[in-house]
């Protein structure tokens, strides 16, 4: 493929989720030239407005998206794209309907790859879950579509070595020999660190920030995918070497 013509969508339920578990090798992709979209489902308002907040609750939601178009700018990804949906109520919306707003948006963009969270949602959060079972619905139509040129869908993971060490026994692990990638994204610490700074609101939500530098880089400085189906003739994410 043509540098120019290389694209990834991410499709996630609230500002942050961009960041924190691929926001490295989403900076990685766009400094090599692919155009990375983001599709972000909430605008967060059901989430913290900071310790001690930042913002009134009724505010919260113009505040984080701010606080997301911080983020990809940091980033260096395109401006996100928000949906309308309240934080916390994806779990209710009729999936087909979930699915067309991720399809419409891969008709648009026409990215290779199709990122997001696992079935399981890393954390069991059921906006998680929800646009896990979105992505999934709208990659499979879109890979029986000729005019579509999607090849690859990938979850974040969480490798268990890791869960292990940092004793994060409330997040869904997966075996290590079960990864498909792992980016060392310790080149764009710079720019990660300064797309999480953005999320103002959410800092005191994240244990990860109050535990020492080496265990916050074990957390971040590495990013883990699998990827869950690709095209027979599709199978590594934009050129990023996979394990397997």
């Amino acid at each position: 493929m043509m540098a120019g013509s290389r694209s990834l969508l991410a499709m996630f339920a609230h500002p942050d989720d961009e960041t924190f578990r691929c926001g490295g090798t989403l900076a990685l992709l766009s400094q090599r030239g692919v155009a990375v979209h983001l599709l972000t489902a909430t605008r967060g308002e059901a989430g913290a407005p900071g310790d001690p907040p930042l913002c009134a609750a009724s505010e919260l939601a113009a505040v984080r998206e701010q606080e997301l178009r911080c983020a990809c700018a940091a980033l260096s990804i395109e401006p996100p794209e928000l949906l309308d949906y309240r934080d916390g109520t994806l779990g209710t919306v009729d999936e087909e309907e979930g699915a067309a707003h991720v399809l419409a948006a891969i008709s648009r963009i026409r990215p290779q790859v199709l990122l997001t969270w696992p079935p399981d949602g890393i954390s069991g959060h059921p906006d998680h879950l929800a646009v896990s079972r979105w992505s999934t619905r709208a990659f499979q139509t879109a890979a029986n579509m000729g005019p579509y040129a999607l090849a690859a869908l990938y979850h974040l993971a969480i490798p268990r070595s890791v869960a292990v060490a940092l004793g994060l026994r409330q997040l869904q692990a997966i075996p290590d020999e079960d990864l498909t990638l792992a980016v060392d994204v310790m080149a764009a610490w710079d720019r990660k660190m300064a797309a999480i700074r953005c999320h103002r609101t959410q800092a005191g939500e994240s244990p990860i920030l109050r535990a020492p530098e080496e265990q916050q880089r074990l957390f971040l400085g590495k990013e883990h995918f699998t990827r869950a189906a690709s095209r027979p003739t599709h199978d590594i994410m934009l050129g990023l070497k996979e394990v397997r």
